[in-house]
């Protein structure tokens, strides 16, 4: 997971982006404006690619899930070469990275409560 996006530079981006628009005075010219486009577009490609990582990210978690009940069931069933230690450390894997997405995912709705509740 040495790909996963750190959540505090999101929020420090939002809170920048949201800085740079106070700064701006009443009346922008057209350069400001299109400035802040660029900006804009550059925040949308970052965002569907921490899409496609969050997408990966659960979708591993989801095979770690399967992958450790499948072999819990191959161990019940006595299929021969499979050991309770590999059913074991399969499920605490499996257990431990669900536990990780779910603070991840307390964490992005922190973020999000975070930025729902700044003043404009």
């Amino acid at each position: 997971m040495s790909d996963r996006m750190d959540i505090n530079r999101v929020l420090l981006e939002m809170r920048n982006i949201k800085a740079q628009t106070q700064a701006l005075p009443a009346q922008n010219n057209d350069r400001t404006i299109l400035e802040t486009g660029k900006n804009i577009a550059e925040l949308s490609s970052q965002s569907s690619s921490f899409d496609k990582l969050l997408n990966q990210a659960v979708n591993n978690v989801n095979d770690l899930q399967k992958a450790s009940g499948q072999m819990a069931q191959a161990y019940e069933q006595g299929q021969p070469g499979i050991n309770i230690t590999d059913v074991m450390i399969a499920s605490q894997k499996a257990s431990v990275s669900f536990q990780a997405m779910v603070q991840v995912r307390n964490k992005l709705v922190e973020a999000y409560r975070d930025v729902m509740n700044m003043p404009v």
